[in-house]
């Protein structure tokens, strides 16, 4: 899918604070048909609230958003049948079955009745839930409920989608789904905006990746970029037999000394993998035995702990 084009979705400047709070500090995105980008950040980092704005349930304190290039508040009702929100609560009727839920969305976005009937059965079956279209809500497992929570926000096929912790506790099965469907939708032309947690997700569906902390955008790109700006570097754990110089790895280029578990042990860190070789040999060199051996590439988790200095969940502001 080609994503060179304009954005279909601007969000300007947005601010928005709740009492002496402030959610959001000047925050701006663009996203374009096609992509994905992954909304990532710590607990309380305005990452909800951002979507809130976007999806017309919230107005900000300044700023705005662009939908198709116009400002929603011009035409609320059909700029907002352009979005899709999936909520990280399951936004589902209990008292209604599988289809009766689809069917409510459908009618509510202002698709006719025969488009609703047609809407409601294409949209079961891509997310593998017709044998349970007539299954009231409650005897659904919880994957199948986040399944039908994430259909009823894309069932009147809306270009811009909204996704906020879409596989919170499900199953892997269920997971998986989720995840092929949404990368489905994307290839089929959609803009996605992918709010998670789980930076395994975030790395393997997302094309670009903004990191929220403190109500502001502070990081973007796509994972090779967000990566470098966390400044991770290879490491390399090692297991070793022998005694080792006073000054240890300080003769071999390019190698640095982070850690050690213990006697036998030490944590290295690496210009690239492409010296490992060079530091076997020159760990050899030293009279060490090398017994065993791991290596980390940096990953996502990496940038985002270096770039916000906390775990994902530690504190909620």
């Amino acid at each position: 899918m080609d994503m060179s084009g304009p954005p279909i979705l601007e969000a300007i400047e947005l601010s928005k604070s709740y009492g002496s709070r402030l959610a959001l500090d000047g925050v701006s995105l663009a996203i374009r048909r096609g992509e994905i980008a992954g909304l990532l950040g710590p607990n309380g980092a305005g990452k909800t609230t951002t979507l809130s704005i976007i999806s017309n349930l919230m107005r900000p304190d300044r700023g705005h958003v662009l939908v198709d290039g116009r400002r929603p508040e011009t035409d609320r009702r059909g700029l907002g049948r352009m979005i899709g929100l999936v909520p990280q609560s399951l936004a589902l009727y209990p008292a209604l079955t599988t289809r009766q839920n689809l069917w409510h969305f459908a009618r509510m976005q202002g698709l006719s009745r025969s488009a609703a009937k047609q809407a409601c059965g294409r949209v079961l079956e891509e997310v593998g839930l017709t044998a349970r279209a007539h299954d009231s809500m409650h005897s659904l497992s919880g994957g199948m409920k986040r399944l039908l929570n994430l259909a009823c926000g894309m069932v009147h096929r809306p270009p811009v989608l909204l996704l906020d912790e879409p596989t919170v506790g499900v199953d892997l099965q269920s997971r998986e789904q989720i995840l092929q469907r949404i990368r489905r939708y994307a290839r089929d032309g959609a803009a996605v905006i992918y709010s998670t947690h789980y930076m395994e997700e975030a790395e393997r569906v997302c094309d670009r990746v903004l990191l929220i902390d403190r109500g502001k955008l502070i990081a973007e790109g796509n994972l090779e970029q967000l990566v470098l700006l966390g400044g991770g570097k290879p490491r390399m754990e090692l297991t070793y037999r022998g005694a080792l110089p006073e000054a240890r790895f300080a003769s071999l280029p390019n190698v640095r000394e982070i850690g050690s578990s213990g006697e036998g042990t030490a944590t290295l860190e690496m210009e690239s993998l492409g010296k490992v070789a060079e530091v076997l040999d020159g760990i050899r060199s030293l009279g060490v035995t090398v017994i065993d051996f791991s290596l980390h590439s940096p990953n996502l988790s990496d940038a985002f702990i270096a770039l916000t200095g906390r775990e994902l969940r530690d504190q909620v502001q």
